[in-house]
């Protein structure tokens, strides 16, 4: 069964097709105004992070208690960070943290690149929190999962937690699977991902202004399409004839299929991300950062090639415009990978072993 928040009324029409996935589905409204709220009435009195008091709800207590009464549960999945705080709710229930990053890491991150004087003092006053946060909240979990080998280590590094282990992202295969790419088309590059999302803000705009125009004047036929919803003001001001701001798009793989080469410059961020699984699953072959890089274990050139400078990152988004036969040796290789590692069908019996042991223990 799966309890969850909804935030705007218009997230419950997908109830139904949540239906469909799980045995019973619990919804607890908060809406945005309220979170906010919360976050600045306890902000001076509270030292959890924001992130986790946003997501504070007396209504999200009572529907777990409520549930666990009416339920006979075996054991939680807690998914995030800011849903550990629910922890003391589960009457003793073994439970899994499953955690899509380092979210300490992720705040740290934002405080180096932070470029005014509050920004830089807010990511660092919530970097602390969080850190302080992970330290206190990870030992009250039996086990504990994160998606990258990178997050992992510093976890565990850093807060000396021993039950963590690497539980990956996955692609539906199902959606995101290439049928005969044309690698002749060397005219599109590609970022996708939600457009009002710090770290992906980030990508483009330093993609926007520090390369693309590089790789204009060597390829003046060449487009960059951003492809992602509720993109923000300093995103929509990057449009022009060559690059294209799409808003939201209900099938993202229409988008890969057209790329000649994905983009993942990020210098925000931690854990492995989607955009880059997904466009290896669609055979495309992928430059990327270290953020992005990392937490896959992988080598480089795998489907995916690591550049963490500038000028190397122009360089090989370059190198794989001018050459059709090594960017499809890429993106098959990127294929092969995906079907190895990412596939949902094999991530989910991992999760189902790690449950067991948990039970079993």
């Amino acid at each position: 069964m799966l309890i969850t928040f909804t935030e705007h009324k218009a997230d419950i029409q997908h109830k139904d097709a949540l239906n469909h996935l799980f045995e019973r589905v619990e919804t607890v409204h908060l809406p945005w105004y309220l979170s906010m709220l919360q976050c600045l009435r306890v902000l001076l009195l509270d030292p959890t992070p924001l992130q986790v008091l946003y997501f504070r709800s007396r209504a999200m207590k009572k529907c777990i208690q409520k549930v666990l009464g009416e339920e006979n549960i075996d054991a939680v999945h807690v998914q995030h960070l800011r849903m550990s705080q629910y922890v003391h709710d589960l009457q003793g229930l073994p439970a899994i943290l499953d955690l899509p990053d380092a979210y300490s890491l992720y705040w740290k991150r934002r405080a180096k690149l932070a470029h005014h004087v509050f920004s830089r003092w807010f990511n660092q006053f919530e970097y602390q929190r969080v850190f302080k946060y992970e330290s206190k909240i990870l030992p009250q979990f039996k086990k504990s999962l994160a998606c990258s080998v990178e997050d992992v280590k510093y976890l565990t590094q850093h807060h000396h937690i021993n039950d963590m282990s690497v539980f990956p992202n996955g692609v539906d295969l199902d959606t995101f699977k290439a049928e005969n790419h044309d690698y002749s088309d060397s005219q599109i590059l590609l970022f996708t991902g939600n457009m009002n999302y710090a770290p992906n803000v980030d990508a483009v705009i330093y993609f926007a202004r520090e390369m693309f125009p590089t790789l204009q004047n060597q390829y003046p036929g060449l487009k960059f399409i951003i492809a992602g919803q509720k993109p923000v003001s300093k995103v929509r001001q990057l449009a022009n004839d060559s690059i294209i701001i799409t808003g939201f798009v209900k099938d993202l793989s229409e988008y890969y299929r057209k790329a000649a080469v994905v983009v993942a410059p990020l210098r925000i961020g931690a854990g492995t991300q989607n955009k880059v699984l997904e466009a290896m699953a669609m055979g495309v072959p992928v430059v990327c950062s270290e953020i992005g890089f990392d937490g896959l274990g992988i080598q480089s050139g795998e489907g995916v090639f690591k550049e963490t400078t500038k000028e190397t990152f122009i360089q090989r988004v370059s190198s794989l415009l001018e050459d059709q036969q090594v960017r499809e040796i890429t993106g098959k290789k990127g294929q092969e990978v995906i079907h190895e590692k990412f596939d949902w069908n094999i991530l989910s019996k991992q999760l189902e072993k790690h449950f067991k042991s948990l039970l079993a223990s």
